[in-house]
Protein backbone atom coordinates (compact mmCIF):
# COMPACT_ATOMS: atom_id res chain seq x y z
CA UNK A 1 0.00 0.00 0.00
CA UNK A 2 1.38 3.39 -1.00
CA UNK A 3 1.44 5.93 1.88
CA UNK A 4 3.62 8.92 0.89
CA UNK A 5 5.35 10.42 3.92
CA UNK A 6 5.08 13.96 2.52
CA UNK A 7 1.29 14.03 3.10
CA UNK A 8 -1.10 14.11 6.03
CA UNK A 9 -4.07 11.75 6.40
CA UNK A 10 -7.45 11.34 8.07
CA UNK A 11 -9.10 8.32 9.61
CA UNK A 12 -11.69 8.67 6.81
CA UNK A 13 -8.93 7.86 4.28
CA UNK A 14 -8.39 11.30 2.77
CA UNK A 15 -4.90 12.62 2.13
CA UNK A 16 -3.99 16.29 2.30
CA UNK A 17 -0.97 18.25 1.14
CA UNK A 18 -0.70 21.66 2.80
CA UNK A 19 1.39 24.57 1.59
CA UNK A 20 0.90 27.88 3.39
CA UNK A 21 -2.89 28.36 3.62
CA UNK A 22 -3.74 26.12 0.65
CA UNK A 23 -4.37 22.39 0.50
CA UNK A 24 -4.73 19.69 -2.15
CA UNK A 25 -7.00 16.82 -1.05
CA UNK A 26 -7.76 13.35 -2.37
CA UNK A 27 -8.49 9.83 -1.21
CA UNK A 28 -5.78 7.39 -0.25
CA UNK A 29 -4.52 4.36 -2.11
CA UNK A 30 -6.20 2.21 0.55
CA UNK A 31 -9.55 3.97 -0.02
CA UNK A 32 -9.48 3.59 -3.79
CA UNK A 33 -8.59 -0.09 -3.49
CA UNK A 34 -11.52 -0.66 -1.10
CA UNK A 35 -13.95 1.18 -3.40
CA UNK A 36 -12.93 -0.63 -6.59
CA UNK A 37 -13.40 0.82 -10.06
CA UNK A 38 -14.38 4.48 -9.70
CA UNK A 39 -16.81 5.77 -12.31
CA UNK A 40 -18.12 9.16 -11.12
CA UNK A 41 -17.30 11.97 -8.67
CA UNK A 42 -19.85 14.44 -7.33
CA UNK A 43 -17.92 17.61 -6.52
CA UNK A 44 -18.84 20.64 -4.44
CA UNK A 45 -19.05 24.03 -6.11
CA UNK A 46 -15.98 26.22 -6.20
CA UNK A 47 -16.44 28.91 -3.57
CA UNK A 48 -18.39 26.63 -1.19
CA UNK A 49 -17.12 26.60 2.39
CA UNK A 50 -16.94 23.57 4.65
CA UNK A 51 -16.08 22.82 8.24
CA UNK A 52 -13.66 20.05 9.12
CA UNK A 53 -15.52 16.72 8.91
CA UNK A 54 -18.30 17.95 6.61
CA UNK A 55 -19.29 15.80 3.65
CA UNK A 56 -17.81 17.52 0.59
CA UNK A 57 -18.89 15.15 -2.20
CA UNK A 58 -19.36 11.56 -3.22
CA UNK A 59 -17.34 8.98 -5.08
CA UNK A 60 -19.28 6.42 -7.08
CA UNK A 61 -17.66 3.10 -7.83
CA UNK A 62 -19.12 0.19 -9.79
CA UNK A 63 -20.56 -1.45 -6.66
CA UNK A 64 -20.82 1.33 -4.05
CA UNK A 65 -21.01 5.04 -3.32
CA UNK A 66 -18.92 6.71 -0.62
CA UNK A 67 -18.76 10.22 0.80
CA UNK A 68 -15.54 12.14 1.03
CA UNK A 69 -15.00 14.63 3.80
CA UNK A 70 -13.22 17.92 4.47
CA UNK A 71 -10.08 17.10 6.47
CA UNK A 72 -9.83 20.79 7.40
CA UNK A 73 -12.12 23.82 7.35
CA UNK A 74 -11.99 26.14 4.39
CA UNK A 75 -13.26 27.24 1.00
CA UNK A 76 -13.13 25.21 -2.20
CA UNK A 77 -10.90 27.03 -4.66
CA UNK A 78 -10.69 24.33 -7.34
CA UNK A 79 -12.15 20.94 -8.21
CA UNK A 80 -10.41 18.42 -10.45
CA UNK A 81 -12.62 18.70 -13.53
CA UNK A 82 -10.40 16.19 -15.34
CA UNK A 83 -12.07 13.50 -13.25
CA UNK A 84 -15.51 14.29 -14.74
CA UNK A 85 -14.71 11.99 -17.65
CA UNK A 86 -11.77 10.13 -16.11
CA UNK A 87 -12.79 8.99 -12.62
CA UNK A 88 -10.76 5.82 -13.02
CA UNK A 89 -7.59 7.93 -12.72
CA UNK A 90 -8.16 7.88 -8.95
CA UNK A 91 -7.60 4.10 -9.06
CA UNK A 92 -4.31 4.38 -10.92
CA UNK A 93 -2.94 7.69 -9.55
CA UNK A 94 -4.72 8.73 -6.31
CA UNK A 95 -1.85 10.98 -5.17
CA UNK A 96 -1.21 12.65 -8.52
CA UNK A 97 -3.72 13.23 -11.31
CA UNK A 98 -6.45 11.74 -9.08
CA UNK A 99 -6.59 14.62 -6.57
CA UNK A 100 -10.14 15.77 -5.81
CA UNK A 101 -10.24 19.34 -4.52
CA UNK A 102 -8.12 22.30 -3.51
CA UNK A 103 -9.05 24.37 -0.49
CA UNK A 104 -8.06 27.66 1.07
CA UNK A 105 -7.74 26.93 4.78
CA UNK A 106 -9.75 28.99 7.24
CA UNK A 107 -8.11 27.44 10.33
CA UNK A 108 -4.51 26.30 9.67
CA UNK A 109 -4.24 25.06 13.29
CA UNK A 110 -6.42 22.06 12.32
CA UNK A 111 -3.32 20.60 10.69
CA UNK A 112 -2.32 19.33 14.13
CA UNK A 113 -5.36 17.01 14.12
CA UNK A 114 -4.21 15.16 10.98
CA UNK A 115 -2.39 11.81 10.94
CA UNK A 116 1.21 11.34 9.87
CA UNK A 117 1.99 8.67 7.26
CA UNK A 118 3.25 6.42 10.06
CA UNK A 119 0.06 6.82 12.10
CA UNK A 120 -2.14 6.30 9.03
CA UNK A 121 -0.20 3.14 8.18
CA UNK A 122 -0.93 1.78 11.66
CA UNK A 123 -4.62 2.62 11.21
CA UNK A 124 -5.04 0.57 8.03
CA UNK A 125 -2.90 -2.42 9.04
Amino acid sequence: MNIPDTLFYTSNHEWIKIKDDRAVIGITDFAQSELGDIVFIEFPEEGDSFQKGDTVGTIEAVKTVADFFAPVSGKIIEVNGYLDDNGEVINSDPFGKGWLIKMELSNPDEKSDLLSSEDYGKLIC
